[in-house]
């Protein structure tokens, strides 16, 4: 029975840590496995629209928020959105209480050759545009 063998789904962490154990520098891509399931979340939801083949934006539908309660940063190669409600809804008596007001934060990993272009927050809807980088090599040359 060979090693790999011995690990099912339901003791996938065993084999992580296994592996994670012998493998320097991979703990984070490791642990972002791991715990895939506990960080998925579709709150707030949200696209990824290809502009062309270097340019994408995301756009994240915040509806109920301003510009004033959201964050979006990028640090050790990970995009975060953060999204920090202030309770003003404790004086109303709602019917139907449908918008979610409710506090996030969500994390993209980015490539290395990706970079945060800008973010605009325009009627509820934030719109983060991505670009590739490109090097001059491999970009086009025209000769003629």
């Amino acid at each position: 029975m060979s090693l790999l063998a011995r690990y099912t789904t339901a003791n996938m962490a065993d084999l992580l840590n296994a592996i994670n154990r012998n493998a320097i520098g991979m703990d984070e891509y490791f642990d972002r496995i791991a715990h895939l399931h506990e960080t998925s979340s579709n709150y707030p939801p949200y696209n990824l629209i290809e502009v062309n083949n270097v340019e994408k934006v995301l756009e994240l539908a915040l509806a109920g928020f301003k510009k004033e309660e959201v964050n979006v940063f990028t640090e050790y190669g990970k995009l975060f959105v953060e999204g920090q409600k202030v309770d003003t809804d404790s004086e109303k008596t709602f019917i139907h209480k449908g918008v979610a007001s409710r506090s996030f934060k969500r994390a993209w990993t980015l490539p290395d050759d990706i970079k945060v272009e800008s973010a605009e927050f325009v009627d509820g809807l934030l719109s983060i545009r991505l670009r590739k980088i490109v090097p001059d090599h491999h970009q086009r040359q025209d000769y003629l």
